[in-house]
């Protein structure tokens, strides 16, 4: 699963660089060495002492200022890219190194030319993980590919004529999206130098369109997802998390929609537990009862808000959902809050986790980040379009499961 994910992102990053859009390859190309320095957090008791973390990142992206199509015209100052990374962590022997892909989007910040805020999110190969025999010290990750995700915030303190130098600071983070245990995650903040090389387009530059009209539509959107995910040490074996969602909402200046929905989950994890006749449910047990209604148990329903920021054939996805119920998720939190390494078997003493204030907001609050790819671009109204996403969906931040999706998109306008 984590190799098909990151398959889907690399294609994702492609796709970007390869884009056929007359337009978009029209745009001033941008080339960005990015020399970065730093430190990494430890990720648990015992972890392996680090020296400085240093990353050196390359940056294949465009400058949209003189694109004319309206989601670039609204997003004043919007550069898109792919970059290609290789990082130390401060330890080879037992940090290992990673390689990474990461599609990136860059926003003038604070009204400003001179600042200006990077967001990327894409995938990472490591070269070392969690062993329990050779390698038990770092907790991290536990698989060779993870998500990456950085947030910068960049100033300009130089513009030449054909090169910009930048410092910057922000923060990286990496983990498997709950694919696998041990996932604590690597946790990073950097300081970095910059050189913004551009590449003046082979054609006339085009002139910034200084009034837009405003618009907005109607849409509807349906997607089907497959999740994967594991239960906890004693089950580490990763099972599907089938997912479907309905949206409606309005698309605003074809670069922004928001909606609104509900979606409804089937844990696997849960469904096999409850069927199994595994500890927490046998009879006597806290959750006996989940025998009756395994597939009721096992199912999660919740309403949602969305936003996606539009790029054209790119969309940048964010949901905050509410859980009306999310039962299994109980077994989930008494076997992974307690204490470390809850085994199969558990007896009367060992120490669950307490359902708190904490365990109240997670099972209430889900979240859902990712990058969605339109076979159609979004730029001009068009009334159906299809696309492909990859997500990690979050307990409140927390990584609950990673996701691949297909989807649907029904756009009319109301007399």
């Amino acid at each position: 699963m984590n190799k098909l994910f990151t398959l889907l992102l690399i294609s994702l990053s492609f796709s970007v660089l390869a884009q056929q859009d007359s337009l978009w390859k029209k745009q001033a190309r941008i080339y960005t060495p990015e020399i970065l320095l730093g430190q990494t957090f430890a990720s648990n008791d015992g972890f392996p002492d680090r020296g400085i973390h240093k990353q050196l990142l390359f940056q294949f992206g465009r400058n949209h200022q003189n694109n004319p199509q309206e989601w670039a015209q609204r997003y004043k100052g919007i550069k898109t890219g792919v970059g290609f990374g290789i990082t130390d962590f401060g330890n080879l022997d037992s940090l290992g190194v990673a390689f990474t892909i990461i599609p990136q989007v860059e926003f003038n910040a604070f009204g400003s030319k001179r600042f200006s805020t990077v967001v990327g999110l894409g995938a990472s190969y490591f070269t070392k993980n969690y062993d329990l025999i050779t390698n038990p010290n770092n907790q991290a990750v536990t698989t060779d590919y993870t998500w990456a995700f950085r947030l910068f915030l960049h100033y300009k303190f130089y513009k030449g004529n054909s090169i910009d130098w930048r410092i910057g600071a922000g923060y990286s983070h990496h983990s498997n999206g709950h694919t696998k245990l041990l996932n604590q995650g690597y946790n990073s903040i950097l300081f970095s130098v910059s050189g913004e090389v551009h590449q003046a387009p082979k054609v006339s530059e085009r002139k910034r369109i200084n009034s837009l009209k405003k618009s907005r539509y109607k849409f509807i959107d349906a997607r089907y997802g497959q999740g994967f995910q594991v239960l906890g040490l004693a089950f580490n074996k990763n099972k599907p998390v089938y997912t479907g969602a309905i949206t409606f909402g309005n698309v605003y200046n074809n670069s922004l929609k928001i909606g609104v929905g509900a979606h409804y989950r089937f844990y696997q994890n849960y469904y096999d537990y409850i069927q199994d006749n595994e500890s927490l449910v046998r009879d006597g047990k806290e959750f006996e009862n989940f025998r009756e209604r395994p597939f009721y148990y096992a199912s999660n329903l919740g309403i949602h808000v969305n936003a996606e920021f539009l790029l054209n054939h790119f969309g940048i996805d964010i949901t905050v959902g509410y859980n009306i119920y999310k039962p299994g998720y109980q077994i989930d939190w008494r076997i992974n809050e307690g204490w470390d390494n809850t085994p199969r078997e558990i007896t009367n003493t060992w120490m669950l986790g307490e359902f708190n204030s904490k365990y109240h907001l997670k099972k209430s609050i889900s979240t859902r980040m990712g990058l969605k790819y339109y076979l159609f671009g979004t730029h001009t109204y068009r009334k159906q379009n299809y696309y492909i996403g990859a997500h990690l969906n979050s307990n409140l931040g927390q990584a609950d499961f990673t996701e691949v999706s297909i989807g649907y998109t029904y756009n009319f306008r109301l007399k």
